[in-house]
């Protein structure tokens, strides 16, 4: 099966790479999926959205993303979050710790976790 290279990275980290089959990502034009051989493109992240990798193993991994852009070129794929977090990483107690506090932003990473949280379930 063919199969590109993805690179998820955010400001403070980088959260996943390796190979690909396929990666989705919720971006201000719509939902994109990106297969290999796509064209070049550059699109904006949504923010508060949630960007899905098929691994080469036909694993998915699901990340909430709050802004910053998805890069396509023809061998890789790169995602560039202002923040970003892991299905994996989230458990009530992380998303309510996010919900309860009392910056905006921090808030604004409970939407993002929740919303990872119920795409992971449905994968």
């Amino acid at each position: 099966m063919a199969e590109f290279t993805v690179e998820l990275v955010a400001v403070d980290r980088k959260l996943w790479s390796g190979q690909a089959t396929m990666v989705t990502a919720e971006t201000t034009d719509g939902e994109l999926g990106v297969l290999p051989g796509h064209q070049p493109l550059l699109g904006q992240l949504l923010d508060n959205g949630v960007v899905t990798i098929t691994t080469d193993n036909g694993n998915r991994v699901v990340f909430g993303v709050q802004g910053g852009f998805l890069s396509v070129s023809k061998e890789k794929v790169t995602v560039l979050a202002d923040w970003a977090i892991t299905s994996e990483e989230l458990n009530s107690s992380v998303i309510e710790e996010f919900e309860n506090s009392d910056d905006e932003y921090v808030r604004a990473h409970g939407v993002t976790a929740r919303r990872a949280q119920r795409r992971a379930e449905l994968v």
